[in-house]
């Protein structure tokens, strides 16, 4: 007997089961219903729900994106993509080409790379395939596509989403769903030169952006192993402790030693040495200092990590960065791959309109992670650095925001208007002619405007120039030119008119301005 004959009812006018128990379901009672025989008889009844109560009615839930997302809005995209062209443009200039690859990856290739961060990787749900997460970053994703392509040396950028599980704090520009934008250079070269030119390119962009005074913050996974070393830190707690220190950017030095000693079981002593030392930042100054420190004479890695420091900071004075390069030895980076120089670039803010958003770029040196994903192990040097593009959106936004300004969200060189109805065809061909010359277009999609409609959008959507034609000017094979700012007018002939605009454009540089907030020219 099937469940359906003993559990019975009927569906309310909004769809809810009533059901109706009989006494011939005891033969139930002293049973048990297999897990699959449930799903069975559950099925059917949706199965009869669904013929007897259509789905067409209207559904209450709540617009929303979900947490730690957002929708962009054109001026936001206008912006995006205005910074988005700076950055490629400084990449291009070092040489470098890009590449794309999935949004997802087998989580096999993603388990273990990120140390305590592992847990905010976003695992897929199995759908009777291969198990999946959405990447975490793009350095993992860059690393398993020079293993599985048996890439040696490559000078790449790449510009794509990443997520993570994280709470998000969108004000300061931390999402789940974020773009990231990173630069690395791959292959067996002498030491700190690709190293360095990663510095002199986060510095070139953060120039680019004019957000204000930043600092590159610069530290070396060697001197750190030596200092942990030093410090009485067993070898076995490196990783961990390093996960701590990782966080003085964020937190005060007693709450990182608090972690240390309660969770992760250090000794008292031990963090205490640790933080005479994360206390520390300077330049070839202090590279000396600490390599004349009698604790850290003991240690192989410190002492290679320091001198490796040294060569790193001579040549910051020849590339014109040693001025914005601080060597900080509480940047920690708590991600396991790194095994060499490590840096983070800081928004400083001067306290008006500058934004501090804190860390706007990171990256350093991963020599081993491309091993990890070659069957005989074969490590690819490399090094690189992610820009925190959306956290640059956001200070740009609030710049812009504050000072009253906004962005162009098109590109459009002139518009075509018309001073007269019965015009339609005459405006065609001149919109047909200017999109063959390769200019940016566009007219009203109404067959009569009015002129002064046709201006005032002109003026709102900052399009700097206006072609005005009317029947005496095509009866003449002329057409004004109009200068939407300042509203001067011109007689232009119509077989040299897309010599003028040119020349115009050329003259006055307007092909993107910014625009007042209230659309004023």
């Amino acid at each position: 007997m099937g469940l359906l004959r003993h559990l019975t009812g009927r569906f309310t006018s909004n769809g809810r089961w009533v059901a109706i128990c009989h006494s011939s379901f005891a033969p139930y009672s002293n049973s048990t219903l297999t897990a699959q025989q449930i799903d069975e008889e559950v099925a059917k009844l949706l199965a009869l729900k669904a013929k007897i109560t259509p789905d067409d009615g209207p559904h209450k839930f709540t617009l929303k994106t979900p947490k730690g997302t957002r929708d962009y809005q054109p001026q936001q995209m206008a912006l995006r993509q205005q910074v988005l062209g700076k950055i490629v443009d400084v990449f291009k200039r070092h040489g470098a080409e890009t590449i794309d690859t999935p949004i997802f990856e087998l989580k096999e290739v993603l388990t273990g790379k990120y140390g305590e961060d592992s847990k905010l990787i976003y695992d897929l749900a199995d759908q009777g395939g291969e198990l999946l997460s959405l990447r975490y970053d793009l350095t993992v994703p860059f690393a398993r596509y020079l293993a599985m392509n048996k890439i040696t040396n490559i000078k790449r950028y790449h510009i794509a989403k990443v997520y993570r599980r994280d709470n998000p704090a969108m004000t300061k520009g931390r999402f789940r769903e974020f773009l990231q934008c990173d630069f690395d250079i791959a292959g067996q070269y002498d030491p700190m030169l690709p190293d360095i030119e990663c510095v002199r390119i986060v510095s070139e962009i953060l120039s680019d952006m004019k957000l204000g005074s930043f600092k590159v913050k610069v530290n070396h996974r060697q001197i750190l192993d030596g200092m942990f070393e030093a410090c009485g830190v067993p070898s076995d707690k490196f990783r961990t402790i390093c996960s701590s220190v990782d966080k003085l950017d964020k937190s005060p030095w007693d709450e990182v030693r608090a972690e240390m000693v309660n969770e992760k079981q250090l000794e008292p002593e031990a963090a205490d040495r640790i933080g005479e030392y994360v206390r520390l930042n300077g330049g070839l100054e202090l590279v000396e200092q600490l390599l004349a420190d009698p604790k850290l004479k003991s240690s192989k890695a410190a002492q290679s990590g320091l001198e490796s420091m040294k060569l790193f900071l001579n040549y910051a004075k020849l590339y014109k960065v040693d001025t914005v390069t601080s060597f900080d030895l509480s940047l920690a980076r708590g991600l396991d791959y790194y095994t060499g120089v490590i840096y983070e670039a800081v928004l400083l803010g001067d306290g008006t309109s500058d934004v501090a958003v804190g860390s706007v770029a990171g990256g350093g040196r991963y020599d081993n992670l491309v091993g990890m994903f070659d069957p005989k192990n074969r490590a690819v040097p490399c090094v690189g650095v992610s820009i925190g593009v959306e956290r640059l959106f956001s200070v740009m936004e609030a710049k812009y925001a504050a000072s009253g300004f906004k962005q162009r969200t098109t590109e459009v060189e002139a518009f075509v208007a018309v001073a007269q109805k019965n015009l339609v065809q005459d405006r065609l061909k001149i919109c047909c002619e200017l999109w063959d010359a390769g200019l940016k277009v566009e007219h009203s999609y109404k067959n009569n405007p009015k002129l002064l409609a046709q201006l005032q959008y002109c003026e709102e959507c900052g399009i700097p120039l206006a072609i005005v034609i009317g029947e005496s000017e095509l009866a003449r094979g002329v057409v004004k030119l109009r200068e939407v700012a300042t509203r001067k007018e011109v007689e232009v002939p119509k077989e040299k008119l897309v010599e003028e605009i040119r020349s115009w454009l050329q003259t006055n540089k307007a092909t993107f301005p910014i625009l007042p907030a209230n659309g004023a020219s």
